[in-house]
């Protein structure tokens, strides 16, 4: 069976960093691009961050540009976002995404005092 599996997630304060990994099972995450995407509250799903296979090229969302971080282990088969300076509208489920693999459960991150 091939799916994302996320974990990491947490209550934070503001200013907090967790770090979130996404581990696949069932394939090999190397050729593939990964995706880590949030949905808050009320809201659509958006875009955080990407990485490509090799991991030599990284994009980011302007709300966390130089916040977070994302980056692979293709010997672990796991690719993370390293989330630094937490702020309360960070706090959603967050989801990571390749090879068009069905959606996770994702992991709940929430910043609060």
């Amino acid at each position: 069976q091939l799916q994302l599996v996320e974990s990491g997630g947490g209550k934070v304060q503001p200013g907090g960093s967790l770090r979130l990994s996404c581990a696949a099972s069932g394939f090999t995450l190397d050729i593939y691009a990964v995706g880590w995407f949030r949905q808050a509250p009320g809201k659509e799903r958006e875009g955080v961050s990407c990485i490509s296979s090799s991991g030599g090229s990284t994009n980011y969302a302007d709300s966390v540009a130089g916040r977070f971080t994302i980056s692979r282990d293709n010997a672990k088969n796991t690719v993370y976002l390293q989330m630094n300076s937490l702020k309360p509208e960070d706090t959603a489920v967050y989801y990571c995404n390749a090879a068009g693999v069905s959606w996770g459960q994702g992991t709940q991150v929430t910043v609060s005092s």
